[in-house]
């Protein structure tokens, strides 16, 4: 841990001031309830959790701003994004307590969302999803989540978003967003009211901006519709939303090439000649390689997710949740390659990477509450075919090619896979009270994922099929109240991951017949164990949480590719040892007096690989990679957030400061990006009775105040062993944004 607490930044010394300072605030200040505390930490639970409400999505962020970055503020996150809204998905990162985004589990109302990686494979991203507006909460569990949580994938925790509920009288809302780079966005929320037929809302959302570095745009449109139905003591809900997202690429950069090409260096989009160019090896820009720039790339989705959840008083303390969902998804990745020719000689083709997904699932839950005993019984079912394909499509010299919309007629199927992977999940908990304070939460769930993999078309990919499953996957947690205000929790569990069905990614079906023949008997699914124990304390005047963990992560598995990510080569996939993972975690929300808050997380971390990796070169020959005791990429050491928030009813605002130390992007570490610290600023006034109108607000915000320049996302196209490679992005510089909302 040595590393992880050395040198603490100048924030970091603010947030232990302000733990210091805790005690005599508590004895000084006015006593008066907590207005708006930032973040709920979880009372009661046996694990550590935190939640964010509504008023901390829409005080403290710009509209549209993705629900992630709101939650990266929470202590163990480390949420990075390309675009200043942390919507480009290409570019985003979240991972928690060193765990990465597809190592976690997310879910919206109960359904779940995937892991939400880019390649979509079994889930889809938040902010296709549901629009921002529509979000009332984000619960976090950054070690593990509960039991009956449905996701294949957390290792670590789960993140668990819900949507707000319809309002009870009519309106019809109006939110209107200008901002840095064209950014255009246009919210209308139309809510019916509650009747005896039930209450529904139904919202439409439009946003496009430019891009901060070279040209195209990000553009998406959202449809939300959800239906409330209370019956006595039973509650019926249902929601139907769609999405359609188009988004132009930013290149990839390495650091040489950041500092060869500059900052702001991108693709060559919409400048069809110098792509071919380039393509040609006739560079007149600092270009030394194809790879430096392409002509462009962007991302294709379009979404519809769809469930009804019926929650029912089936007798005395005993009640059912049932939600069925269903989710069907059209991606395409376009990327114009240099590698292949179009059949008229032009020196670049259209190559995609093309998804289809239908997925169908049930979830349900009974809890039966009994003397000292509150037993819980969940099961889980998802049937998921998904199809993918790498295709090829001719461009022409004579026409500027479209990256906005889904291509037709390809020239080459490379490859074309359809896989259908059933997931069944089983947990059963109990959660005792041993006596007045003290309480046992203990459970397992049993895990099992099978992938049958169909190559359809192509050759030297493999059929087949693969199965990770767990029987007995245990949960143990204690909570004991101290007092009113403080008590003391711990919790041990242990996760499995489940392989991805994919032809591209960590996955078992991305590489040769052969490969896959070779490490189907012999492959394991990651496992992790997880061990924490913390203090949480609240009173009027602040609300305090301090957590300490120990994660033991096994097996874990990685693919190993040649060459640059456009190329797509194959992969040889294999377990590598574990990682050990220790570290603490802060929160602590204060009211220094009525309408002024201030929120602090502090995060410390030490990550290390326990093991060498050795693996076989393209000759057979065996290699040895030493990466035991180095530490984990994209794995900050420390991270501090601080916000500082205002709000009389009338006027707020809120300041805030994120501080994060330096990332590895080499396995050996001798690659690694800087610390940095960003700043963000925010406020507006909001009124009743404006005319017409019912309520009104005009909102500011700016991010990355200081117009910092910094490397944001690493890991885009993967990492290396040794040395500087095209893997990171550059963050955005400074933008302003203004949002508009009426209410009738």
């Amino acid at each position: 841990m040595r590393s992880a607490v050395h040198a603490l930044s100048p924030l970091a010394a603010l947030l232990a001031l302000a733990f210091t300072a805790l005690p005599a605030l508590a004895q000084s200040a006015d006593t008066q309830e907590l207005e708006r505390v930032t973040v709920t930490l979880g009372r009661g639970q046996i694990r550590s959790v935190q939640g964010l409400t509504k008023a901390d999505f829409e005080a403290a962020a710009a509209a549209g701003q993705s629900p992630l970055a709101t939650v990266s503020r929470l202590p163990g996150v480390n949420f990075q994004s390309a675009d200043p809204l942390g919507n480009y998905e290409w570019s985003t990162r979240f991972t928690v307590r060193a765990f990465s985004q597809n190592q976690l589990g997310f879910t919206l109302d109960g359904v779940p969302l995937g892991d939400m990686s880019y390649g979509n494979l079994n889930g889809l991203h938040i902010s296709r999803a549901i629009s921002s507006e529509n979000v009332a909460r984000a619960d976090l569990s950054q070690g593990t989540g509960s039991l009956d949580t449905p996701s294949s994938s957390n290792l670590g925790g789960t993140l668990q978003f819900y949507s707000i509920d319809p309002a009870k009288a009519f309106g019809l809302q109006l939110s209107q967003t200008l901002g840095s780079d064209s950014n255009r966005r246009t919210f209308v929320r139309l809510d019916s009211g509650q009747s005896e037929l039930g209450a529904i809302y139904a919202s439409y959302t439009h946003q496009q901006a430019d891009k901060w570095r070279g040209q195209g745009q990000q553009r998406q449109d959202q449809f939300n519709l959800k239906y409330v139905k209370d019956f006595g003591e039973t509650r019926l809900s249902a929601f139907v939303n769609t999405s359609n997202r188009r988004e132009v690429d930013y290149q990839d950069m390495s650091l040489e090439m950041v500092n060869r090409l500059g900052y702001n260096w991108d693709n060559y989009y919409p400048d069809f000649n110098t792509a071919l160019q380039s393509a040609k090896g006739i560079w007149t820009h600092g270009e030394t390689s194809v790879d430096d720039a392409y002509y462009a790339g962007s991302g294709l989705r379009k979404d519809t997710l769809a469930g009804v959840t019926l929650d029912t008083k089936l007798a005395e303390g005993l009640r059912l949740k049932t939600t069925v969902y269903h989710h069907k998804n059209d991606g395409r990745g376009l990327w114009f390659t240099p590698y292949t020719a179009s059949p008229d000689g032009t020196p670049i083709a259209l190559r995609t990477t093309e998804y289809g997904i239908k997925r169908d699932g049930l979830t349900a839950t009974l809890d039966y509450e009994i003397g000292i005993h509150q037993l819980r019984a969940s099961l889980w079912h998802e049937n998921n075919d998904f199809d993918q394909a790498r295709r090829f499509y001719a461009v022409s010299a004579n026409a500027i090619p479209d990256v906005y919309s889904f291509p037709s007629n390809p020239f080459q199927t490379a490859w074309q896979y359809a896989f259908n992977t059933k997931t069944d999940q089983f947990s059963l908990s109990d959660t005792i009270a041993i006596a007045k304070d003290l309480t046992l939460g203990a459970g397992f769930k049993s895990l099992r994922a099978k992938i049958d993999g169909n190559l359809q078309l192509g050759s030297g990919h493999p059929n087949g099929s693969i199965t990770a499953s767990k029987g007995f996957l245990p949960q143990v947690g204690l909570n004991y109240q101290l007092s009113r205000s403080d008590e003391l929790f711990t919790s041990v569990s242990r996760n499995m991951r489940a392989y991805q069905g994919a032809g591209t990614g960590t996955t078992p079906f991305a590489t040769t017949q052969a490969g896959f023949d070779a490490i189907k008997g012999s492959l394991h699914p990651e496992t992790s164990d997880n061990f924490e124990a913390g203090w949480r304390t609240s009173s009027k005047l602040y609300e305090a949480a301090v957590t300490a963990y120990l994660v033991n992560f096994k097996d874990r598995l990685l693919g190993v590719t040649q060459g640059s990510g456009i190329q797509g080569n194959p992969t040889v996939l294999s377990n590598v040892g574990g990682v050990r993972t220790k570290g603490l975690e802060a929160a602590l929300s204060l009211r220094l007096m009525p309408g002024v808050s201030w929120y602090n997380s502090l995060s410390l971390s030490n990550s290390t690989y326990q093991d060498n990796v050795t693996s076989k070169d393209a000759s057979n020959n065996t290699v040895t990679v030493a990466t035991a005791g180095k530490h984990v990429v994209d794995a900050p050491d420390q991270m501090v957030k601080s916000i500082l928030s205002y709000d009389d009813g009338h006027w707020f605002g809120n300041f805030g400061a994120d501080y994060m130390s330096k990332r590895y992007y080499s396995y050996l570490n001798d690659a690694a990006v800087s610390g940095r610290t960003l700043f963000n600023l925010s406020g507006g006034l909001r009124a009743k009775s404006l005319g017409f109108l019912a309520e009104g607000s005009v909102q500011l915000g700016v991010t990355n105040l200081t117009d910092r320049k910094y490397i944001s996302t690493v890991g885009s196209n993967g990492f290396g062993n040794s040395g500087d490679s095209q893997t990171l992005l550059t963050g955005a510089p400074r933008q302003f944004f203004v949002t508009f909302t009426g209410k009738l």
